[in-house]
């Protein structure tokens, strides 16, 4: 047998050994034997590097070093679920979902809800050649040399019908026992202990040495497809999938046909779960049939077809010491406890949430309470109960402030709305300094060099006081400053200056109006276009836009009849900023109203390229095909199952010249 025979049969035996361990937990050779392999097959590719094959078990060893992980943009947002922590939040999630399908049959897949960290990675042709953590949503970390040293991640699929394109998510976490062992090894090191499997997690993956990684018992399960590639009508089927090509999940999920089913599977893992090796903070439910997910649709942070239902939080007894009132940049006052630091969740809690007056109200708090915290969600302290038997005699009732803390106004409270606000938008401190921060922050402006410090100092000696005056900095006044040198100076005025290019809708983001995000942001200016447009429209108006309510357009008006706001704009618009979509490709309304699915291969442009094209035009481009779908774009080699979903729902299937035809394009290249 050959150098390069030999290195094939030891990388196949040696994969197969890997998925016995860890996918199937039935091992068939001894870790003595499995690590003397290892190195035999170590040794030979030392020796001939130009035969090591691009799966070979050795990536699991790790040893590259990474010092920056590049940024990748998500091929879809890795979007968050929404949260429920009562049964009667879940059977009102049921009876919406019965709405939005207008009574057609579905039935809920039922997962575990891992407390680890969410991980996406991507194949080709069976490879592996990415791993994306998910940062913001939209952009992640490229982590690719760590995650190859997690055992259950394949480094190439096993089994059948594998996509050409496959991106698999799911989520990393840290088995109980393994986090005890490396405690106990720090313990012996002199080292403090880690105080959560979870936090552990997520910093061993962004290690700069993936050998460090290597040494740390991590697990990957899966839950998530991507392709266009395979005719599939349900997502437990993609579970399925997920095994026969060597992926690990939790092998708990379950499918159920009613409201009835979903409860059981939610009291069954409430005690059930803390026998698992693993920490659950809960159960994730969705439409199991991926046509009506489509139909139900999403919001702008989470998908209508899913939710997660939260196990109730570990709950710890500690010492309200006072309470706070902070102030946001739109005014809103949010009170916060300052606790007697206590242990909570693996982490030391010394502050929580909560809320809002009412809530105040509801506790009945006094200062000097014994209270009862849990973390929301196991993630945000909060004040959930009050030993009343305990209390002090004299205690001092927290009192709510009538006027702003910052600058003395008096609070307002608006109809509808459980929160105060401070009305002195213009002149209240944190408003100020928060409006600028927000404006010039990385999703908006993302002005270089103008950091939190940096704006508080700009405010605190009168430099600025809306983020307008931002463009009427000169070098003379920064050069003077703490903290400036020439370069520093030079910088932020660059800075300042690069952001006069930053495209409208992020322009709009940034002027921080109540309610408007980035999604809501984008939607208001494909409608109308400028600001101009947008400052003169009525309620109804903005109603029309699709996705934008009552609250979001009474927000709208209500900024844009600040005087003071449309005399700020008006000044940016001098300054050179952009408030109006840049007319490209000959952009025109022609596909307002019509939703369109991409799949396949197209000659002139790639497929985000398509999508941004039929954006420019109006149109609006959805993930898969729905009975409300307009048109099927369908290039070469377009998915199977999305033409036979089209067809079966009389949804109008288009080539990419009859898309060019559709906008007044003569060719394709025009």
């Amino acid at each position: 047998m050959d150098i390069k025979e030999k290195i094939a049969l030891l990388t196949e035996e040696l994969k197969q050994h890997n998925y016995n361990y860890y996918v199937l937990a039935k091992p068939t050779i001894s870790d003595y034997d499995f690590d003397q392999k290892l190195k035999e097959l170590s040794a030979l590719e030392e020796s001939h590097p130009e035969l090591k094959l691009p799966d070979s078990p050795t990536a699991r060893v790790g040893g590259e070093v990474t010092k920056d992980f590049p940024s990748f943009r998500h091929l879809k947002p890795m979007l968050s679920l929404g949260n429920s922590y009562s049964q009667e939040e879940i059977k009102d999630f049921d009876e919406q979902v019965q709405k939005l399908t207008g009574g057609q049959e579905y039935s809920f897949l039922l997962e575990h809800k891992f407390d680890g960290v969410s991980l996406s990675v991507h194949y080709e042709n069976g490879l592996l050649v990415r791993g994306v953590t998910r940062g913001d949503g939209v952009s992640g970390d490229e982590i690719t040399a760590n995650i190859k040293t997690i055992p259950s991640i394949p480094l190439r699929l096993r089994g059948d019908n594998i996509p050409q394109r496959l991106e698999v998510r799911g989520e990393v976490i840290m088995p109980l026992v393994a986090f005890a062992q490396l405690n106990e090894s720090r313990a012996a090191e002199g080292l403090p202990p880690l105080m959560n499997p979870r936090n552990t997690t997520a910093g061993t993956l962004k290690m700069q040495d993936s050998k460090v990684v290597a040494g740390r018992t991590l697990v990957f399960y899966a839950y998530y497809v991507d392709t266009d590639e395979l005719p599939v009508e349900k997502d437990s089927v993609y579970m399925d999938y997920l095994e026969k090509w060597g992926f690990l999940n939790s092998g708990y999920h379950s499918v159920v046909n009613d409201i009835d089913g979903v409860l059981n599977y939610l009291d069954t893992w409430e005690e059930k779960r803390k026998s698992l090796g693993y920490d659950i903070d809960g159960i994730v439910i969705k439409v199991d049939e991926l046509g009506l997910r489509q139909e139900i649709g999403f919001t702008s942070k989470a998908p209508r077809w899913a939710i997660s239902y939260k196990y109730k939080a570990e709950e710890v007894t500690t010492t309200l010491e006072s309470v706070s009132f902070q102030v946001g940049r739109t005014g809103k006052l949010t009170p916060v406890a300052n606790l007697s630091p206590v242990l909570l969740a693996g982490t030391t809690v010394k502050r929580a949430s909560i809320h809002n007056a009412d809530e105040i109200e509801r506790l009945g708090l006094h200062i000097g309470d014994k209270v009862k915290v849990e973390k929301g969600g196991e993630i945000i302290p909060k004040i959930v109960g009050v030993l009343l038997e305990e209390r002090q005699q004299g205690a001092t009732p927290v009192v709510f402030p009538d006027i702003c803390p910052e600058c003395g106004t008096p609070l307002i409270r608006v109809e509808g709305d459980a929160n105060h606000y401070c009305p002195n938008s213009e002149s209240c401190p944190p408003q100020v300094k928060g409006r600028i921060k927000h404006f010039a922050s990385r999703k908006a402006m993302d002005i270089d060099g103008l950091g939190s410090e940096i704006v508080n100092q700009l405010v605190d000696e009168g430099l600025i006081v809306t983020y307008a005056d931002l463009y009427d900095l000169n070098y003379e006044q920064l050069i003077n400053l703490e903290r400036f040198a020439d370069l520093s100076a030079r910088n932020l005025l660059n800075g300042i200056k690069a952001s006069k290019e930053i495209p409208f809708e992020r322009v709009l983001f940034a002027l921080g109006i109540r309610y408007v995000g980035e999604t809501v942001a984008k939607k208001l200016v494909r409608y109308f276009k400028n600001i101009d447009k947008l400052i003169s429209a009525s309620e109804e108006d903005l109603i029309a836009v699709p996705d934008i309510g009552g609250q979001i357009a009474k927000s709208l008006k209500a900024f844009f009849e600040i005087p003071s706001n449309v005399q700020m704009i008006q000044k940016l618009k001098l300054f050179g900023l952009n408030f109006e979509i840049e007319e490209k490709d000959h952009q025109t309304d022609t596909l307002v109203g019509k939703s369109f699915v991409i799949s396949g291969v197209f000659s002139e442009r790639s497929r985000d390229e398509m999508k941004e094209l039929i954006e420019n035009f109006g149109g609006e481009v959805k993930s898969s095909v729905s009975k409300k779908t307009s048109f099927l774009l369908a290039g070469e080699k377009a998915g199977g199952s999305k033409l036979e979903k089209a067809e079966k729902n009389e949804v109008k299937i288009i080539s990419e010249d009859d898309f060019y035809k559709m906008i007044g394009w003569t060719g394709s290249t025009t």
